[in-house]
């Protein structure tokens, strides 16, 4: 018999001697410890869907160990928050919480009458920036949100500020990568504050500084995360985060706060969310522009009546001065 014959005999599922075939190994063949190594070279979501295939990979998906690494490799500045989540699901449900995009809520976040007794009284800002690939800023920024100062002034928190420091090459936009992790130590939530990538590059003319935004819109709020950089020279200047309102002013520390407590308890998008989340922020922006464009269309009409009915006045002065 030539080897083609045997080649076919052997797919067929029988040796060239007449028996069969050893049945191919299985997944549940594998050793779990091997099985564990194999699950730890994946990235967070792709775990999480294996964890959902069957029993045998839910209980791999969930190793402790596992998850902590996929945090840290994804956000380094996570190894010094205090681990506030450890009595829940643990680094599992910090991924499920920050990894994918908020949704928009169905209707605008309602703020408690009585006071912020229901806001969180401190967050948890776990910042990194990335530049091509290599982590160029790691830093947490723990904000007490209980005092009438930050409840009363526009939401703002500043991960790097004045000091600033220089990057390795010339920051280029395209190559720059920001994740912005809002964390309420008092219930374990977090929410991603920021797209990963830019939805807009702006440039100072006056400074020649860059401006790269990293916007999540959650319904007509934005959680605007900022990243100001001389780009001819590589040093990055400042990373703030603002909330902005649909026209296009502040909004106050306890309007953010009740923003971003709902968006915090409410549903996270699954595939296509980086692209629904920039077109959420093309259609901000454009109802912003619109709404800016009929505000100065209605002051104008005012401008003009409140003229016109000052110079009937004047006039009507100046009639009454002639035939006094």
């Amino acid at each position: 018999m030539d080897a083609a014959g045997m080649g076919l005999e052997a797919a067929d599922g029988r040796s060239p001697a007449g028996g069969d075939v050893d049945a191919a190994p299985v997944v549940e063949d594998i050793p779990a410890d091997v099985l564990a190594l194999v699950l730890r070279r994946l990235d967070g979501a792709s775990l999480a869907a294996l964890g959902c295939a069957c029993s045998c990979f839910h209980e791999l998906a969930s190793d402790p160990a596992t998850w902590r690494g996929i945090c840290l490799a994804m956000w380094p500045s996570v190894r010094d928050v205090p681990c506030c989540w450890d009595g829940g699901g643990g680094h599992r449900a910090l991924f499920a919480d920050a990894f994918p995009f908020p949704a928009a809520p169905a209707a605008a976040p309602s703020v408690p009458a009585s006071g912020s007794g229901c806001l969180p009284a401190r967050l948890v800002s776990a910042v990194d920036l990335h530049h091509g690939g290599a982590c160029i800023m790691s830093r947490v920024v723990d904000t007490d949100t209980s005092s009438d100062w930050f409840l009363g002034s526009p939401f703002r928190v500043d991960a790097l500020v004045q000091e600033g420091f220089s990057a390795p090459s010339p920051i280029t936009p395209a190559e720059l990568t920001l994740s912005w992790i809002l964390i309420d130590p008092s219930s374990g939530r977090a929410v991603n504050a920021s797209s990963r990538r830019p939805v807009s590059v702006d440039r100072k003319w006056l400074t020649g500084d860059i401006v790269m935004r990293f916007t999540v819109v959650l319904r007509d709020v934005a959680l605007d995360a900022a990243v100001t950089c001389d780009e001819r020279y590589g040093h990055v200047r400042e990373v703030s985060l603002c909330i902005e309102g649909g026209d296009g002013g502040g909004v106050s520390g306890r309007d953010g706060l009740a923003a971003i407590t709902a968006a915090m308890a409410g549903a996270r998008q699954g595939r296509g969310a980086e692209a629904a989340a920039r077109l959420r922020y093309e259609e901000f922006v454009n109802g912003k522009r619109a709404r800016k464009e009929w505000k100065a269309r209605r002051e104008g009409i005012l401008d003009l009546c409140c003229s016109g009915v000052g110079a009937a006045a004047f006039a009507g002065f100046l009639v009454m001065l002639t035939f006094r």
